[in-house]
């Protein structure tokens, strides 16, 4: 079974594969954020709603589906050329 889904006008399809096939780190859905305070709201939701808040910006949802939730200047600090600071991020 198939259910196709809109986010943030980003289209999504999800296939339940059934018990076999649980989440994993593997895929995630990442949310940039332009605050902390957006940082703050997106974490702690899930977690107050029965989901895991994880490290460095990952949580897990009720569905135990991986989130990241990160600061959209993230991916530029990951492609920076100071080989120190990627490291550090």
């Amino acid at each position: 079974m198939t259910i196709a889904f809109e986010l943030q006008g980003q289209q999504f399809v999800a296939l339940n594969g059934g018990p076999g096939f649980p989440f994993t780190n593997a895929v995630s859905l990442v949310v940039n954020c332009e605050s902390q305070e957006e940082i703050d709201h997106y974490r702690e939701r899930p977690a107050a709603d029965g989901g895991e808040q994880i490290q460095c910006g990952w949580l897990k949802d009720k569905f135990g589906m991986p989130w990241q939730i990160v600061p959209r200047q993230v991916w530029d600090w990951l492609r920076g050329d100071d080989p120190a600071r990627v490291q550090r991020v």
